[in-house]
């Protein structure tokens, strides 16, 4: 069956095409998302949800999202999203953070032109007839200070529209390196700095903790007199009262803005003030911008649906076709690992150590991290994903580790996924034959070669004989066919494992057979999910 997408949102007809280019089942609604009520009421039938910002995706919905596995947003803000619902639902976030770059750069670049110039207070003005050419004097760009807040994606972009304009840029942002500085042809400084400097301040960061309220009302006191702000990141980073004292000082020239702490902002702060320039969040509305988003959602989702891609998702490492298809039995292989060590912890789990050994280790390794967590999560939750694994895992206070290393044995690379508890500690390792199907070859350290079926048997004996008659003789008695089996032992007479793959779940009396013996030290019944 198709995987069925609803579009709740406006987007354009060419990517709903996309959709069904590429078989997928989408049902376009663009006036849905408005209806709360309706849109919790069908989001149960839908693999995938795209939406604007329309939608609003709350924690109730979610909960009845029965199917949903991927909410993809066109544009970079997923505000509307209630990501940490969707990620203990296990459902991928999406958004495009690249699609509306180059139209958010520019409409900063042109609202700093706005504000310095006082363009709109001289467009009206002349509009009323009057002519008041000696009212609007105004600052050049050229040779000024511009401090850019934030100098990623949009930010980096701002800052090579700026040098085009022979601005002196200073930025800062904690993520930039000295050398990747350098290429831009800005000078990093610490916030402080930037303050001190700048004529002109723009910000492009994400709002969070750590940049909630930046320019805060202590931080605009340190400002360069006579500075000039923009804003067309995210409402929030400014105290938008201080800055309007500030303005009214003379303190602050001017400032131009296109989000505001509260959205839609029928009032502010900032409203009517001389020489505010203030825009209802254009800084992604031009036609390009508003097409390339929605393609773009339209191929993210299409190809995670379709084929396992995993790209721009907040929410979960990032996985591209060619390592989908690459990775796709190392994954199952980390998830298989994680299951095994977690059937067979019945303690509190305190923490999973990952070694990635030889080729694996070059592959893309928060995937294969998340992949081992799902699996050892599935027996407290078995709708345990790759995206809620982690969240669990966190809530629960589990310390995850991971090590690479080059290859060191026998096989080209392999997975080792140990557990620990108050207890004990618990490994097992796997690799991919050239088959492509995953196997164990190493449990408790003892090497095996054993197949992974969907349902298995797992049993530690000391090393005697008569271990391969009782197994045969008990799984007989109960009608169990076995398909396959596997021993392994760390020396004569001592420690011995056998995993036995069986054609159907063992019935609870074969198992107590078994363990009437005296001859297991333990017998556990195994489930996979095999593909």
């Amino acid at each position: 069956m198709a995987p069925k997408v609803l579009v709740s949102d406006k987007l354009s007809e060419t990517a709903v095409q996309i959709f069904r280019d590429r078989g997928i089942d989408v049902d376009f609604q663009p006036d849905l998302g408005k209806d709360k009520d309706k849109l919790a009421e069908v989001i149960g039938q839908y693999d995938g949800l795209a939406i604007r910002s329309a939608t609003k995706v709350t924690e109730k919905i979610l909960n009845n999202a029965t199917n949903l596995k991927v909410i993809a947003r066109a544009g970079i803000g997923t505000d509307n999203i209630d990501k940490e619902a969707a990620s203990k639902k296990g459902v991928i976030v999406m958004n495009t953070p690249f699609g509306n770059m180059i139209t958010t750069a520019e409409h900063a670049i042109a609202m700093m032109f706005a504000v310095a110039r006082q363009i709109p207070e001289a467009s009206e003005s002349t509009h009323a007839g009057k002519w008041e050419k000696s009212k609007f004097m105004g600052v050049e760009l050229t040779g000024k200070t511009l401090g850019v807040i934030g100098a990623g994606n949009i930010g980096g972009i701002v800052c090579d529209r700026a040098r085009g304009l022979k601005m002196k840029v200073v930025a800062y942002d904690p993520y930039l390196g000295e050398e990747k500085a350098d290429k831009m042809g800005v000078e990093k400084v610490e916030l402080e700095e930037l303050f001190a400097r700048a004529d002109f301040i723009t910000m492009h960061v994400p709002f969070t903790d750590q940049t909630a309220n930046i320019l805060s009302r202590e931080n605009i006191a340190k400002l360069k007199r006579g500075v000039r702000i923009v804003n067309c990141a995210r409402g929030g980073l400014v105290d938008e009262e201080a800055l309007a004292e500030a303005l009214k000082s003379g303190h602050v020239a001017g400032a131009a803005f296109d989000v505001f702490a509260v959205e839609p902002a029928t009032e502010s702060p900032l409203f009517n003030l001389p020489n505010v320039v203030v825009t209802p969040h254009l800084g992604a509305a031009t036609t390009e911008a508003q097409e390339n988003v929605a393609l773009q959602v339209a191929e993210q989702m299409s190809d995670y649906l379709l084929t396992g891609a995993v790209t721009n998702a907040l929410n979960m490492p990032s996985v591209t076709a060619e390592e989908a298809k690459v990775m796709g039995p190392w994954i199952d292989l980390a998830g298989h690992l994680g299951n095994f060590t977690g059937q067979m912890t019945d303690e509190p789990i305190q923490a999973i150590n990952i070694l990635f050994d030889g080729s694996v280790s070059d592959m893309n390794l928060n995937a294969l991290t998340a992949a081992t967590v799902a699996g050892i999560m599935k027996k407290a939750n078995p709708d345990t994903n790759m995206v809620s694994a982690p969240v669990i895992a966190k809530e629960r206070g589990v310390k995850i580790s991971t090590t690479k290393q080059d290859k060191s044995g026998a096989f080209d690379g392999y997975v080792k996924v140990t557990v620990v508890t108050a207890k004990r500690e618990r490994s097992v390792a796997g690799t991919v034959f050239s088959d492509g199907k995953p196997r164990f070859i190493q449990i408790k350290g003892i090497n095996v070669d054993a197949e992974i079926g969907a349902h298995m048997v797992y049993t530690t004996n000391e090393d005697v004989p008569g271990i391969i008659g009782t197994l045969g003789q008990s799984m007989g008695k109960h009608n169990v066919n076995i398909a396959n089996f596997t021993l392994g032992r760390s020396e004569a007479k001592g420690e011995a494992i056998a995993l036995l793959y069986v054609d159907e779940p063992v019935p609870a009396e074969a198992l107590k057979d078994l363990e009437a013996t005296d001859m297991f030290t333990q017998v556990k019944p195994l489930a996979f999910d095999i593909k």
